[in-house]
């Protein structure tokens, strides 16, 4: 199968996904009632009426901005030191049992401290994001850069393959294979864990719309705020690392078996 082909299924199949969800969210309306949960016209109304209106698009750029800004921080303080976690035994050894706890660490600890240090008006959602994002990343970077094949490595060495060669057809490709599902859900949580600290310290952005549509009991427009960002997050995916993904299939080698 090309890798085209191999695409439009795998997009083919995370559209029926999508409806699959779809369903069973009016199937929860016919069963709860609108209390529970608003019907899909309800909440397409709702969705028109927050676009027309204006209201969506400022409020999603400012929770893109928190989710990404602490997404890129994190990520790329996570990534440094896997890297180096990777190569030198000692700083693996150090860093990883302070990366465990923070990623262990409540996220909605980190927004109380974060409203403590910067104030409601900070950055405490882009800082809850790095701090959620780095230990993900961190794992990934260190295990991928860990789990090479020695016997590959023993060849390069024996055939001199120079070190540029050895980055990209060794290293490269094997932390690929790590790295994308890892990014993947940490922008994943990126999204979640600043809608949630906007709510909590009442920033701009979609968290602090839903705050307020919470506040007036409207469960509609509530559903249509999440259906905003769950969109801009697929969207993101899509933009950020479905090329990633696409080269990891066309030159990314299986993981080595163990033993």
């Amino acid at each position: 199968m090309s890798p085209a082909r191999a695409r439009r299924g795998q997009a083919g199949w995370g559209a029926l996904g999508l409806v699959a969800l779809a369903l069973a969210w009016q199937a929860g309306h016919w069963a709860f009632g609108p209390f529970v949960l608003p019907s899909l016209a309800e909440t397409g109304r709702a969705l028109a009426g927050l676009i027309a209106s204006g209201a969506a698009v400022p409020a999603l750029a400012q929770t893109a901005v928190h989710a990404l800004g602490g997404f890129l921080a994190g990520g790329a303080a996570g990534l440094a030191l896997g890297l180096l976690g990777g190569a030198f035994v000692p700083v693996g050894a150090a860093v990883r049992p302070a990366l465990t706890a923070i990623l262990g660490t409540p996220p909605i600890a980190w927004v109380v401290l974060a409203l403590l240090w910067f104030g409601p008006g900070g950055g405490a959602p882009t800082f809850t994001v790095a701090v959620t994002a780095a230990p993900i990343v961190f794992l990934a970077a260190l295990q991928g850069v860990r789990a090479g094949d020695p016997r590959l490595a023993e060849m390069a060495a024996v055939y001199r393959a120079p070190p540029l060669q050895r980055l990209t057809d060794l290293l490269l490709p094997r932390l690929a294979q790590f790295l994308a599902p890892a990014f993947a859900t940490a922008l994943a949580f990126a999204f979640k864990v600043a809608v949630m600290a906007e709510v909590l310290s009442g920033a701009d952005g979609v968290g602090g719309a839903i705050a307020t549509a919470r506040a007036y009991l409207d469960l509609p427009q509530t559903m249509a705020w999440i259906v905003l960002v769950v969109a801009a997050l697929l969207a993101a995916d899509a933009v950020l690392f479905a090329p990633l993904r696409g080269w990891i299939a066309a030159n990314g080698p299986a993981p080595a078996a163990a033993g």
